[in-house]
């Protein structure tokens, strides 16, 4: 059977190179001054719907990404591993969402899509650890969800088995379609790029991006319409303005603190249960344990 599969995925901020710039004054993120790369658990993700595709000739990925309209770099890194097409949600109104805000957003989206049979996603991103935008976008659309997924076992007769990692064991389970499934990081590694594919789909471009071509370059990807991105706007999901970006946001940040940890002292203690208890007591006053 054929599916047609949809990958959620997020360019995210390299927390390898966070610096002083990377927070503005209202305290969202200053996405445009961080390096930015392709959101880890979201490529576990994409390999287990490149596995479902591998298993399901002719089934189609479709990559939905909502963020800056620079962030069609990880729809073509998508391509380039296997995937089929991708989407760009982008809209200046859709800016400062927090978890509440972005799954009614990509929710419309997916609505706006269409037919799907399955939707794979990580299950969290780097730059905010809430693991809540999979399960929410469920919610909002109505159908089953499978979170801590590490590996889809099968897909047949309308329902996925997932095997699922948790803190104390392996659990499996099977649900029907359509449903959400978020990926931990502990399941297989995404395939890598593949030299035919960065070839072929190297000069795929997002509208934004097409403006700021050569009229060489614009030739080449008008006649090759599978160059051709998408970019979606809030207004063309449908999507209520009260509910999305900072006014659809109820998580807002009181206040940013840069905290560095400097050794001011040292302290011997001996080797006996007293002077152990006594430090555990102190660290534990002083909040820097418990």
């Amino acid at each position: 059977m054929s599916l047609n599969i949809i990958v959620l995925a997020k360019q995210v901020p390299d927390t390898r190179n966070v610096g002083k710039d990377a927070m503005k004054e209202d305290g969202t993120i200053n996405r445009a001054a961080l390096p930015a790369i392709f959101n880890p658990e979201d490529l576990n993700a994409l390999e287990q719907a490149l596995r479902l595709k591998d298993a399901n000739p002719g089934s189609t990925i479709t990559l939905l990404t909502m963020g800056l309209p620079r962030a069609s770099e990880i729809i073509r890194e998508a391509i380039y591993r296997g995937a089929d097409t991708g989407i760009v949600l982008t809209d200046r109104t859709l800016g400062g969402a927090d978890t509440l805000a972005t799954s009614y957003s990509l929710a419309q989206a997916v609505k706006k899509f269409g037919n799907f049979d399955i939707i794979l996603g990580g299950r969290q991103a780097i730059d905010g650890d809430t693991a809540q935008v999979g399960p929410q976008i469920a919610e909002k659309l109505g159908i089953p969800q499978v979170t801590y997924a590490e590996e889809i076992l099968d897909l047949k007769d309308g329902k996925v088995t997932v095997k699922r990692r948790l803190e104390n064991g392996v659990e499996t389970v099977v649900a029907p379609l359509p449903c959400v499934v978020t990926v931990n990081g502990s399941a297989a590694e995404c395939r890598p790029h593949n030299a035919r594919r960065i070839q072929k789909y190297k000069y795929a471009v997002s509208p934004s991006e097409k403006e700021k071509l050569s009229d060489e370059l614009k030739a080449i990807v008008e006649k090759r319409p599978y160059l051709n991105l998408q970019e979606w706007s809030a207004a063309y999901v449908d999507a209520d303005p009260e509910q999305i970006g900072l006014p659809g946001s109820p998580t807002k940040v009181k206040a940013i603190e840069n905290v560095v940890f400097t050794a001011k002292e040292s302290r011997a203690i001996e080797n006996n249960d007293e002077q152990l208890e006594d430090l555990i007591k102190e660290l534990i006053a002083n909040h820097t344990i418990g």
